[in-house]
C-alpha cells in the first residue's frame, strides 16, 4: 500500500516537473518571439521610410557597425575595455560594502553616528564627483572603477545593512544566552540568515556597476563601449551608438544570468 502511493506521489511530481517544464519553454519562447519581432518592425519601419533611419537607425545599419567594429578589431578592444572595468568595479563595490555593513552592524554606536551620512551619500548625484575623481586619482581607468564603485557601494551597504538588522531579535538574544560572541552571532546567525540579502545586492550592483562605468567612459575614456557611444553621437553616427547600447545590454544581461547561477547554486 504504501509502495503504491509513493509511486502516485513520484507520478503526480513527474507531472507537475513537466509542466514546469514546458511553462518555462513556453515564456522563454514568447521573451525572444517579442524580441525578434521588435526588430523586424523596426527594420520594415525604417526600410519603408515611416521613421527617419537616420536618427533612429534600423537593425540593418547596427549590424553594419557591429561587422565594421569587427574586422577592424576595435569590437574586442572597446567590449574588453568595459567589461574589465565593470567587473573590477562590480567586484571591489561588492566587498567593501560588504565589509562596511559588517562592521556597521557589529559596532553599533558608529552605524548611528554615520547612518545619515550614508543616507546623504546615497542621494548625491555620484556624476557630480566625476571631475573631483579625476583630479584625485587621474583621468583613465582607475577614475572609471572609483565611479563604479562609488555608485554601487553605498546601495551595497544599505541593502546588506538593512539585511543585517532584521535577523530574527529573539535568535540573536538566544545566542547570547548561550554565551555566544558578536563574531559567533555573525557567521553562525546573521551572515547565513542574509544569504539571499547579499544575493540581491550582486542583482542591484550588476546594473549600478554598469552605469558608474558608462558614466566614467563619458567622463575620461579613450576607449569602450561608452567612449563609442559618445564618439557616436558627436559625430552624428547613430547606428554605432545603437549598436553600442544593444551590445552593453547583452553584456549587462549575461552578467545578471551569472548572478542568476550563483544564487541558484548557493540556494541549492
Amino acid at each position: 500500500m504504501k509502495r503504491r502511493v509513493n509511486e502516485i506521489i513520484s507520478a503526480e511530481h513527474a507531472l507537475y516537473l513537466k509542466k514546469e517544464r514546458r511553462s518555462t519553454v513556453f515564456v522563454i519562447t514568447m521573451q525572444l518571439f517579442i524580441l525578434v519581432q521588435f526588430f523586424i518592425v523596426w527594420e520594415l519601419l525604417a526600410k519603408f521610410e515611416i521613421i527617419d533611419s537616420f536618427i533612429f537607425s534600423a537593425p540593418s545599419k547596427m549590424w553594419g557597425s557591429f561587422t565594421s567594429l569587427w574586422k577592424s578589431g576595435d569590437l574586442i578592444k572597446h567590449v574588453g575595455a568595459t567589461l574589465f572595468e565593470t567587473i573590477i568595479g562590480f567586484l571591489s563595490a561588492t566587498a567593501i560594502g560588504l565589509l562596511i555593513a559588517i562592521l556597521l552592524w557589529l559596532f553599533e554606536p558608529i552605524r548611528r553616528i554615520l547612518e545619515p551620512y550614508i543616507v546623504v551619500l546615497n542621494a548625491l548625484p555620484k556624476i557630480a564627483l566625476g571631475p573631483i575623481i579625476i583630479i584625485w586619482v587621474g583621468a583613465g581607468k582607475n577614475a572609471i572603477v572609483v565611479m563604479a564603485i562609488l555608485i554601487s557601494v553605498i546601495i551595497t551597504i544599505i541593502n546588506i545593512l538593512n539585511g543585517f538588522l532584521s535577523v530574527d531579535k529573539d535568535k540573536i538574544l538566544l545566542m547570547k544566552t548561550l554565551s555566544a560572541n558578536k563574531a559567533q552571532i555573525l557567521f553562525k546567525l546573521v551572515l547565513p540568515s542574509n544569504v539571499n540579502s547579499i544575493v540581491a545586492a550582486l542583482k542591484v550592483n550588476v546594473g549600478m556597476a554598469w552605469v558608474g562605468t558608462i558614466m566614467g567612459e563619458y567622463l575620461v575614456s579613450k576607449e569602450g563601449l561608452g567612449y563609442l557611444i559618445v564618439y557616436g553621437g558627436q559625430v552624428f553616427n547613430l547606428s554605432l551608438v545603437m549598436c553600442s547600447t544593444v551590445i552593453l545590454t547583452i553584456l549587462a544581461a549575461c552578467m545578471y544570468f551569472g548572478v542568476l547561477i550563483l544564487e541558484k547554486a548557493v540556494t541549492r
